[in-house]
Parts: C-alpha cells; structure tokens; sequence
C-alpha cells in the first residue's frame, strides 16, 4: 500500500538512539553513556521515554552540566548535586527530536565506592520522590548490571554480592516489621485508617525490597516492585473493609512475612 505524500516520516528509534548517545559520549568529561529504563531491559511502549546516563569522574572537573544545556535542547539541566545529592545529584530532561530524554549524571568515584560497599554488604536507604520505601544506595550498582553501556567504559558487577543478599534482605524486612509495629501501636488505636493502609503500603514495598535482595534480583524502581515479589497480595488485605485496623496490620505482616521467609530460604538454598 503507497504511503501518502503527506505522511510523517517512520520513526528510526536505532538511528535516533546512535545519534543521542554520540552526542552525549562527545560532552567534555564523559567516560560513557548509557541507555537504561525500559529501553533497556526491552520492557517499553513506543512512548516510553528514553532513559540515559553519562558516567564522569568528579575529581577531574571536566564534566559541566552547561555543556549539556548549550546543546540547545528544549528542557532543562540541573548542576551536580541539584536533585539533593547521593543516588540522583543531578541530571537533565529534554524534548530531543521529538522524544523525552532523561540525562543522569553519573560520577565513577561515587559508583566505585558503593560497588565496594555492595560487594561487602553494606547500603543506605535514601528517600527520593514518588518512591514508598526510598530508594538504596546501590542503585546504581544495579543500573551498571542491567543498563547498557553504548558507548566508553563503566564499571560492571559480577553478579549480585552475596554479602549485599543476606544484608539487604535483612535490613529491608527490619524496616517493614519496624514499619508495621508503630502502624499497630501508634496509628490503629486512633482509628487512624489513612495512616494504617499507609504504612502497610510503606512496609510492602520494603519487603519487596527484601524478597528481591534475597533472590538476588537488582531493583532500579518502585514500578513493578510488588509485583516482582509476589506480594501484590497485599491489595486484597487493604481493601477488606471487615477487618479491624490492628488485625488488618497483622494479616498484612502475616502475609508478607511468609513471602519474605521463603525467600530467603530460597536464596540460602541456591547460596548452598
């Protein structure tokens, strides 16, 4: 069927991603450039946005986030640290040929020092907008392992540190039960509903946390976390408009709990 003299022309997402990371790889400073999100794992919709990292060491001083904006894209640039500092110091969005592009920055000297932190166990929990339970510092060590690297070099993990399995599964399930101990104690005996669903909320997605951290999945998001875990069960427990407001905590600590011990139990076996 001829296509009308009027008709755009098609999309090249190949064409279009070479020419963005060629572009960013070129930006003073830039060690590599990444593609991560969606179009990275092969989980996106023609409207997702594009996803990218430019990976720099700080201690050089090379990379500035003026180069990026004289770029003349449409959107705008934060300085290095312009987003509260640790996992997201900063970065840009843009409108560039008509798609959305998200630019993170990426400083190796940072990603060096929490890959050596992963790998013996060690993390931070860090809050972070539109995420329930924040977001751990080894996020980006998590990015390095599933992103694509399209251009330089970056640092790569070997796998998921055992020491960060065990830790991670423990700490994250601490803050769940933590979470959901104050919700029974603090907040049901006031009849505080909205403050009990949530923490329950709060506490699940911690949890997912830590039933991923046991199997040794990385988390880049909150998107599909409860899901990926298997307690989307907890939806069934909150809406239950019969159950009281301490039973209905511990029903959802019940429940996650049991999904959190077999995960665990799993990973010990597959550690064995």
């Amino acid at each position: 069927m001829p296509v009308p003299n009027d008709a755009p022309a098609p999309v090249d997402d190949a064409a279009f991603l070479d020419r963005l990371v060629d572009t960013l790889a070129a930006l003073p400073g830039v060690r590599a450039v990444a593609l991560g999100g969606s179009r990275a794992q092969g989980t996106h919709t023609p409207d997702s946005d594009w996803d990218t990292a430019v990976y720099y060491r700080g201690g050089e001083g090379l990379f500035e986030p003026q180069d990026l904006r004289d770029l003349g894209w449409e959107g705008e640039a934060s300085e290095i640290g312009g987003w509260g500092g640790g996992v997201f110091n900063g970065g840009g969005w843009f409108s560039v040929e008509g798609r959305r592009v998200d630019v993170h920055y990426r400083d190796l000297d940072d990603i060096e020092r929490v890959l050596a932190d992963a790998e013996a166990g060690r993390f931070q929990v860090e809050p972070l907008m539109f995420h329930l339970a924040g977001i751990p510092s080894y996020l980006v060590v998590a990015e390095l392992a599933v992103n694509q690297v399209l251009r330089g070099k970056a640092p790569k993990p070997d796998g998921y540190p055992v020491a960060l399995r065990e830790a991670a599964a423990a700490q994250w399930w601490g803050r769940a039960v933590m979470t959901l101990h104050y919700a029974r104690e603090g907040f049901a005996p006031k009849s505080g509903r909205t403050e009990v669903v949530g923490a329950i909320a709060v506490a699940a997605a911690s949890a997912a946390h830590a039933v991923l951290a046991a199997r040794g999945e990385w988390v880049t998001n909150e998107k599909r976390l409860l899901a990926r875990a298997g307690l989307r069960g907890v939806d069934e427990i909150v809406a239950d408009r019969e159950l009281g407001l301490v039973e209905l905590v511990d029903r959802a600590q019940e429940f996650m709990a049991a999904v959190v011990a077999d995960a665990r139990q799993r990973g010990k076996r597959d550690k064995g």
